[in-house]
C-alpha cells in the first residue's frame, strides 16, 4: 500500500520556494510564547543525572499521568502518554478496528485529513457525515449513517477546520450512538483550551466504556515540536493500546514530559486566557477583511481556523498556489478537507502577520 504525502507539506514547501514574501496561514503552529514554566522545566532537565536521559516508562512518566488523571477525573491506569495527539488518535482508531466489530470509521465532512489517512493506513474504510454551514454535527445524521460495520465515530471539538464546538447534548448523543452499535466514540479535544465562547464539552463528561478521549499540549502550550499528547481509554481497552504504543514508539520524550508536567503545575489560567484574547482579536481583524470583499466565512467558536469562500475562486490546490504567487498568502485548499468545502480555503490565524495577511486578501479579492 502506498501513502501520499499530506498536502500540508506540499503547500508549505511551495510557499517556502516562492520568489516573493509569503505569509504562512497554513500551519497550526502557535506563534506565541510557551509557558515560562515549560522553559524552566527544560532548563532544569538539562542538569539532571544521566539516568534521566534514558527511556521513560512506556506509558509515560507516572507523575504526569497522575496529574492528567486528576485533572480529567479518570483512573491513572487509563492514561497513556503519546507522541503528540497524532499518535493518540492512531492508537484510538487502531483499538477500535482491532475489536473486530466492523471496519467502518465514521468521519465528519469537512474533516481534518489525517483522520481518513489513518483510517486507510489501518485498513479501515471511511464514511463521511456532512456537517451544517456552521460546522455543527447532527447526531441524527450520524445515527442514520451508523451500522453494524461501524467501528468508530471520530470527532474533533473544537474543530479543525471549521472552528465549531459541539454542545454537550451532541456529545452525549454521539456516545449513545457508539454504545448502540458497540462502536467507539473517539473524541479529539486537542483545541479544548481555545474555547472562544465558553461552550466546550468533553466526552469525559459522559461515563461510558465506549469512548476514548485524546488530547495533548502542542497547541495549548505552543509546543508543537515537543510531542507530548495523551489518550484516555476505557479500562478494558487500554492494555492492547499500551502494547501497540510500546511496539511503535517505545515511549515519548522524557524531557518533554518533565517540562509539560512543570508547566501544568505552575502555569496560571491567565496564560491561556491571554492567548484566547489574542485569537479573538485576530478573528475580528481577519473576518473584517473578508466582510470588506463580500466573502462567505466561518466564525470559529474555538480553535484558530477560519474557512472562507471567494466567488469564482474555488479552493483547489491550483488556486492555493495561485494565491501564494499572486497575493503572497499561503492557505490550505478546501478540497483537502472533504467534498462539502471544495469551494473554500482554510486559514490558520497563528501568525503575528495576520493583519497583513488580511490586507493582502482584501486587496487581491477587492
Amino acid at each position: 500500500m502506498e501513502y501520499e504525502t499530506p498536502l500540508f507539506f506540499r503547500v508549505m514547501k511551495y510557499a517556502a520556494d516562492a520568489d516573493r514574501d509569503v505569509i504562512d496561514v497554513v500551519s497550526g503552529n502557535p506563534d506565541w510564547e510557551p509557558p515560562a514554566a515549560l522553559r524552566n522545566g527544560l532548563r532544569e532537565y538539562a542538569d539532571l543525572e544521566p539516568d534521566a536521559f534514558q527511556y521513560a516508562p512506556s506509558v509515560g512518566l507516572t507523575e504526569l499521568r497522575e496529574e492528567i488523571a486528576t485533572r480529567r477525573g479518570v483512573d491513572v491506569e487509563q492514561v497513556i502518554i503519546t507522541n503528540g495527539t497524532g499518535e493518540a488518535n492512531y492508537l484510538a482508531m487502531a483499538r477500535a478496528l482491532e475489536r473486530d466489530r466492523g471496519d467502518e470509521i465514521l468521519l465528519t465532512d469537512p474533516v481534518y485529513p489525517y483522520y481518513p489517512g489513518k483510517t486507510t493506513m489501518l485498513g479501515g474504510r471511511q464514511t463521511f457525515v456532512a456537517t451544517d454551514a456552521d460546522g455543527q454535527l447532527d447526531p441524527a445524521a450520524v445515527r442514520e449513517a451508523a451500522s453494524e460495520e461501524t467501528a468508530a465515530i471520530v470527532v474533533n471539538s473544537p474543530n479543525n477546520p471549521t472552528g465549531a464546538i459541539y454542545p454537550a447534548e451532541t456529545i452525549r448523543k454521539l456516545v449513545a450512538i457508539a454504545e448502540e452499535h458497540d462502536a467507539l466514540l473517539v473524541s479529539d479535544e486537542v483545541y479544548d483550551h481555545f474555547d472562544l465562547e465558553g461552550r466546550f464539552a468533553s466526552a469525559l463528561e459522559v461515563e461510558s466504556a465506549h469512548r476514548i478521549v485524546t488530547n495533548g499540549f502542542s497547541k495549548s502550550m505552543a509546543i508543537t515540536g515537543v510531542r507530548v499528547g495523551y489518550a484516555i481509554f476505557p479500562h478494558d481497552l487500554v492494555e492492547n493500546a499500551r502494547s501497540r504504543h510500546m511496539l511503535v514508539n517505545v515511549s515519548t520524550t522524557r524531557p518533554g514530559q518533565y517540562a509539560v508536567l512543570n508547566a501544568l503545575r505552575e502555569t496560571e489560567p491567565a496564560y491561556y486566557e491571554r492567548n484566547r484574547d489574542l485569537l479573538r482579536e485576530r478573528v475580528e481583524t481577519f473576518t473584517d477583511a473578508l466582510d470588506a470583499v463580500g466573502a462567505e466565512y466561518t466564525t470559529p467558536q474555538g480553535a484558530f481556523y477560519v474557512m472562507a469562500r471567494f466567488d469564482g475562486f474555488p479552493g483547489t490546490l491550483e488556486n492555493t498556489y495561485r494565491l501564494i504567487d499572486e497575493a503572497g498568502v499561503a492557505g490550505m485548499p478546501g478540497e483537502v478537507f472533504g467534498e462539502s468545502r471544495r469551494e473554500w480555503l482554510r486559514f490558520a490565524l497563528v501568525t503575528p502577520r495576520i493583519e497583513e495577511a488580511a490586507e493582502r486578501l482584501a486587496t487581491y479579492f477587492g
